[in-house]
């Protein structure tokens, strides 16, 4: 960490610590919609695979929450500790959406919550679906809230500056700034996608080890349905981002197409797509880059000859990192166009009747389970770091909302912090990976009725995931947000 300032330690450290964080709420969303689905197909049909799915995943849920939950204690001190400054210049509007948040999405997960986890044999089948449904509705109301507030930091609206702070003007305008459809859609998709990859993968490992087969071949066949509807919406919702962006944001599309030279008015030529190059900083150009002609033109433009402006036309000191921003982006996308390819081979599969059998599917299926995380997190590093040298995009500079700390607190904190999660979470997650790959118990009772349902032991994983979540660590959840 020598020669690192206090400013970039800071953000190193924000950066560390939500991307651990993002991780645990988007497969909570998905894995809420998920239980959800399964309790309503148990009611409607009363197949015991449902049943027995909904009490496998429900365990792996609650894990996952309580870790979100942590994980976002954490971001919310730092905004204190680290941020004062943007705090102090946008927290008329950040402060405001995030408290809309806890009273809205929190109150009702946490309202609910108990009644899904505890409630299966003490109260009847349509309160507790009804609790799984509200739950679900939570996470998609936290995320509404959280991308309002993470998305007028990218597009402000609706605001007024006195006396060197933010003041909003028109709450509707703060909350439906323009970027917001589009960042919630993306947002959400991908957390739905991820949890369909991942669900995918446990459902695979099972088959491949010939465990639980009946409830693992019903999980594979959900996952890859919804891969194959979300993937190819999620490459257009990320299409109608992009020109968002490119209205909004033009230096971070010129960076994260490494395009340098702003055309002539009379170039009708377009410009190429780089599919390779190392963009540099310094020399003010992409080297070794591979072009394909006028394809930049048509995903950007959707016009041949249409033209953006290069990096060139603006200021040094408000251009973003292009030489991050190049890679992460070809990564997000990459696996984008991976998961479309996986969706579709699924569905050809099924067709063939040999979804269930072909070995070489099912090890594809298990790469490709982290791939919706991993997407995910390389879109979050293109968006944040995209925004540079902005924290609130062309109002406040990141080096202006940064506390005045010394650098060597910031590192010691930073370092403690890399220890700390890599074994709290490591332990975390790798017991949900043990449970997810060991598969669900088979069901007892093939026929049971609605309201026989088994309740979680005392030794069950639910309680300490729950009291991880408790009422004391409300304000946790403002971690959600994203720098």
């Amino acid at each position: 960490m020598h020669g690192l300032t206090a400013l970039d330690l800071a953000r190193i450290q924000f950066g560390f610590t939500v991307s651990f964080h993002i991780l645990f709420p988007a497969i909570t969303i998905g894995l809420a919609c998920f239980l959800a689905f399964l309790e309503a197909r148990w009611l409607r049909t009363q197949d015991p695979v449902y049943r027995t799915l909904y009490q496998f995943w429900i365990k792996i849920f609650s894990i996952n929450f309580g870790m979100g939950v942590v994980s976002g204690l954490v971001m919310a001190y730092e905004f204190g500790t680290n941020w004062s400054g943007f705090s102090q210049f946008a927290g008329g509007i950040t402060g405001p959406l995030l408290t809309y948040e806890v009273l809205t999405a929190f109150f009702l997960e946490a309202g609910f919550l108990g009644v899904m986890l505890f409630g299966w044999n003490r109260v009847g089948p349509g309160l507790h679906f009804f609790s799984t449904v509200m739950v679900a509705l939570g996470t998609m109301i936290s995320s509404t809230w959280i991308l309002a507030s993470n998305s007028w930091m990218h597009t402000p609206a609706g605001y007024a500056i006195v006396a060197g702070k933010v003041v909003p003007t028109d709450w509707l305008e703060v909350i439906f700034n323009p970027s917001f459809p589009y960042r919630l859609a993306h947002m959400v998709i991908a957390a739905l996608l991820s949890t369909a990859l991942f669900v995918a993968a446990a459902s695979a490992w099972q088959l491949l080890h010939g465990r639980a087969v009946p409830a693992a071949r019903k999980m594979l066949s959900l996952a890859m349905w919804m891969v194959l509807i979300t993937a190819p919406i999620q490459a257009m919702v990320g299409d109608a981002h992009g020109l968002n962006t490119l209205k909004h944001q033009p230096a971070k599309i010129a960076a994260l197409e490494g395009h340098w030279n702003t055309a002539a008015k009379d170039d009708k030529n377009g410009f190429p797509l780089i599919v390779f190059g190392i963009p540099d900083m310094e020399r003010e150009e992409t080297r070794y880059a591979i072009e394909i002609p006028r394809l930049g033109s048509l995903i950007l433009t959707h016009s041949l000859d249409g033209q953006i402006r290069g990096l060139k036309d603006f200021p040094k000191e408000d251009r973003p990192n292009a030489t991050v921003l190049f890679f992460t982006f070809r990564v997000m996308v990459g696996l984008g166009v991976a998961m479309i390819g996986f969706g579709l081979l699924g569905w050809a599969l099924r067709r063939n009747g040999a979804l269930y059998r072909s070995k070489a599917f099912l090890r594809l299926a298990v790469a490709m389970g982290p791939t919706g995380l991993i997407a995910l997190l390389a879109g979050w590093m293109t968006t944040e770091i995209g925004r540079q040298p902005w924290v609130v995009y062309g109002l406040q500079r990141t080096r202006d909302a940064v506390s005045a700390h010394a650098a060597g607190p910031v590192a010691l904190s930073l370092a403690l912090f890399v220890v700390v999660y890599f074994v709290c979470f490591g332990v975390g997650i790798r017991y949900m990976l043990k449970l997810a790959s060991a598969g669900p118990a088979p069901d007892a009772h093939p026929h049971p009725h609605p309201d026989d349902r088994p309740s979680y032991g005392p030794g069950s994983v639910v309680p300490a995931a729950i009291a991880a979540a408790s009422a004391p660590q409300a304000m946790a959840r403002h971690g959600h947000r994203e720098s």
